[in-house]
């Protein structure tokens, strides 16, 4: 097998775990959230998390809520950034990459994290395009690059005369990532896996790519020292008792394209669960990364509370669509309890820069969705 024929096939075969998803993602009928139709508020306080008054007994909380960040922006970790060029990364599929001009950045990928990097490191004045996860306030007016969801449209990202392109198997089709790479433009391939746990090498992998290594080590120890203080923070008002720890499932749906999906184990959204103090039940139950919901899954898991993107819980027409569609979750005691949590599809599973804040926004829906001032 050639080296071109095997740069086609890996990548094709991580895209399958999560291109019906993708295809997906902007897909959305209207309909009300919960937070639109009156069952949840917004939990967003300035109020220290470990000054919260919270609930005594989480799993027995009754309603929805909803997670907002109260500043969607992204915090530099300095300004006037000049890339020390030419730099030559290997990235994530063992390829050789020379970029010699970051004066024109697309960064592209599933969760909006590479563009949120670029943005954190200084760099969000030459990025001239995004992707559909790519919301926060400073480049959500960028011409998007994506067509149907997450599908790579090769004509609009030509058109942006990139310099450079940061991406990773998460998107696709992989041709045009292969058009875009013989077409000259230097291509980057980084991990397309998303945790807690690799923010600070995705971020360092990225900076030595833009040629500004010091500011990534800078934004990487902020990261670092930030999420941890957030986690202690949480951890001091989440149960302790392991019996009492909320049972948690995130459950990604888009009602009008039929797609229900459980995240487990390897998606990301285990760790952000146990960062919040739950027990992420998918991972209980050995589910392995993004899978179709199964009815004998969701019973089996028995969540006390399921997270979701808020354009999910919109496109099943909010929390009672959820519960008349999918009667397994209606079974579970978070269906029971309507504790369904809903956050934006653009910040949930944004790793990077914002998630401190989005783990903090996440605890004041969770732990006190009501008692945030």
């Amino acid at each position: 097998m050639s080296s071109t024929a095997r740069s086609r096939r890996i990548p094709r075969l991580l895209l399958g775990s999560v291109i019906v998803l993708a295809v997906a993602l902007t897909g959305c009928s209207a309909g009300a959230s919960g937070a639109e139709s009156g069952e949840a508020s917004c939990a967003a306080s300035t109020t220290p998390l470990a000054e919260l008054a919270v609930d005594d007994a989480p799993r027995e909380a009754v309603g929805a809520s909803t997670a907002c960040l109260t500043d969607t922006t992204i915090d530099p970790v300095a300004d006037d950034v000049v890339s020390q060029l030419p730099v030559t990364v290997t990235d994530n599929q063992g390829t050789p990459v020379t970029i010699t001009d970051t004066s024109r950045i697309l960064a592209l990928d599933l969760y909006g994290s590479l563009a949120a990097t670029v943005y954190g490191l200084g760099l969000g004045d030459n990025v001239v395009g995004r992707d559909t996860s790519t919301g926060f306030d400073e480049a959500k007016d960028l011409p998007l690059v994506t067509q149907n969801g997450h599908e790579l449209n090769g004509e609009a990202i030509l058109a942006l005369e990139p310099t450079v392109i940061l991406t990773d198997s998460s998107i696709g089709p992989w041709d045009v990532v292969l058009q875009m790479r013989e077409s000259g433009i230097p291509v980057v391939v980084m991990t397309p896996t998303r945790s807690l746990e690799n923010t600070g090498d995705i971020v360092t992998a990225v900076a030595a790519a833009l040629g500004v290594p010091e500011q990534g080590r800078m934004l990487a120890d902020r990261l670092q020292d930030e999420t941890a203080q957030t986690v202690a923070d949480i951890a001091a008002i989440a149960p302790k008792d392991e019996a009492d720890k909320l049972r948690i499932m995130f459950l990604y749906v888009r009602g009008n394209a039929g797609i229900y999906y459980i995240f487990g184990t390897g998606s990301g959204t285990d760790s952000l669960i146990t960062s919040l103090g739950g027990v992420d039940v998918a991972t209980e139950i050995g589910w392995q990364g993004m899978r179709p919901m199964t009815a004998e899954a969701m019973v089996d898991a028995s969540p006390d509370l399921i997270l979701m993107m808020t354009k999910g819980l919109e496109s099943v027409d909010g929390v009672d669509g959820l519960l008349e569609r999918i009667p397994a979750v209606a079974e579970t005691p978070a269906g029971q309890h309507r504790r369904i949590v809903d956050m934006s599809d653009t910040e949930v599973l944004s790793f990077g820069p914002r998630s401190p804040a989005v783990l903090d926004a996440l605890a004041r829906a969770i732990y006190a969705p009501t008692k945030a001032e």
